[in-house]
């Protein structure tokens, strides 16, 4: 393999001096830099350093060198596999995530009885969710998405490995998905006790919700949505929140849930401007459903529209009313600044409740609900409010009425436009 002769010289050697093979013991060799230093003759002049000679110390010949050599490169071969093996155990690890991502359709349409109309939940406004049993005995539900989405294969993938990211007890658990076939469908853990609106809206099992149960829905709900501003990998805006996307388990918790509209939201921008304007119309903030202007106080408006919801146990928007009664908010504003906000309150609960943390929560819903964005609290706020009684709440001012009282426009007649937001930073 390996063979170095006698030392190469810079200097002049003698004429026919033949050269030689050395003999090397089992050591590696050793690299030596060597220049002659400048001597003083006797007369006291100096004579210049002689040419650099390089040498190699000791020196190698095939028969002493084997032994070193056979050792060194079993180390680069064992170093060599190792490294294939950690590149195929993370190529596996990624394969094994990938696999377990998907499931496939044909195990889907054996859970859901080939989505039979008996095993329907419901359906939401991307498409409807059926009740299925996976071969391991778990109980799921499976959401079909519309055929008409533009959403391609890889951004549904992308969207899935996102939101299977989110990990919190106030948050649905998203299991994985399924691309096969014309349809995509997310597949989630699913929770007996359907959505909040199935309870809250009827006046028979709205009995059933009590008010520490109802509080306990509230502090909830505001947990989940801190935890996706603030505090999960990525800052995300629901923008869908209401009651029928409050999912609630045997325990009646509260579990958010509907991503579909979900969105990431840098944190550098404190807002955008959008031409495409999604959501509930009776929970949109003004600015959002007018302008287009999408923050994260579009989230705690919508949570206010909810709040009181749970509290008065009516729709936010219900024209049986009447034209003064007909929307929750100007109701609730109406009898606050009357001093009767417990006149708001599900009849359904009789006498028992608290009555400080109503009061509390209709000023808080009443703040989360101003007209504009700077004037509501974050999350954050809202959470400590709901906590704790060591300090008073500001007194809200008049609420964002404004469109409330009359047709939404519909999202559809907002132009769409090629490169439709517009980002607006922190400075």
């Amino acid at each position: 393999f390996l063979f170095i002769y006698v030392t190469q010289r810079t200097v002049p050697k003698r004429a026919n001096e033949p050269i030689q093979r050395l003999k090397l013991p089992s050591s590696p060799p050793s690299v030596n830099f060597h220049r002659p230093r400048a001597t003083i003759a006797g007369d006291g002049s100096h004579s210049p350093p002689g040419p650099a000679e390089l040498s190699f110390s000791p020196f190698l010949n095939l028969e002493g060198s084997m032994p070193w050599i056979m050792g060194f490169i079993c180390t680069i071969c064992r170093y060599l596999d190792g490294k294939l093996n950690s590149r195929r155990a993370k190529a596996d690890g990624e394969a094994t995530e990938t696999s377990d991502l998907f499931f496939a359709l044909h195990t889907l349409q054996v859970a859901t009885n080939f989505f039979s109309d008996l095993n329907q939940l419901g359906h939401g406004g991307f498409g409807p969710v059926y009740k299925g049993l996976i071969p391991n005995g778990q109980e799921i539900a499976v959401k079909k998405l519309s055929l008409t989405s533009r959403q391609g294969v890889r951004e549904f993938t992308n969207e899935v490995k996102l939101l299977l990211k989110l990990q919190h007890k106030n948050l649905v658990t998203l299991l994985g998905c399924s691309v096969e076939g014309p349809e995509k469908m997310l597949v989630y853990e699913y929770l007996p006790n359907k959505s909040l609106d199935y309870f809250l809206f009827d006046t028979k099992k709205a009995s059933s919700l009590d008010w520490t149960t109802r509080f306990h829905i509230v502090t909830g709900v505001a947990r989940g949505l801190l935890y996706l501003h603030e505090e999960a990998p990525m800052r995300i805006l629901h923008r869908d929140i209401k009651a029928s996307n409050i999912l609630l388990d045997e325990k009646l918790s509260p579990k958010i849930s509907d991503f579909g509209l979900a969105r990431l939201f840098p944190e550098e921008d404190t807002h955008v401007n959008t031409f495409r304007i999604s959501g509930t119309h009776g929970y949109m903030a003004p600015e959002y459903a007018m302008h287009g202007y999408l923050s994260v106080k579009t989230d705690v408006f919508s949570y206010g529209i909810l709040l009181l919801e749970i509290i008065s146990g009516r729709k936010n928007l219900d024209p049986r009313l009447g034209p003064d009664n007909a929307d929750v908010l100007n109701s609730a504003w109406t009898l606050y600044q009357g001093g009767k906000m417990s006149e708001l309150v599900d009849p359904s609960l009789g006498n028992s409740y608290n009555t400080h943390e109503v009061e509390m929560c209709i000023q808080i819903a009443l703040l989360c609900c101003q007209e504009s964005p700077d004037n509501r609290p974050d999350m954050n706020s809202i959470h400590v409010m709901l906590l704790s009684n060591l300090f008073a709440l500001p007194a809200p001012g008049q609420p964002g009425l404004l469109g409330r009282k009359r047709i939404w426009i519909s999202a559809s007649v907002f132009p769409r436009r090629r490169g439709e937001e517009i980002k607006k930073k922190n400075k």
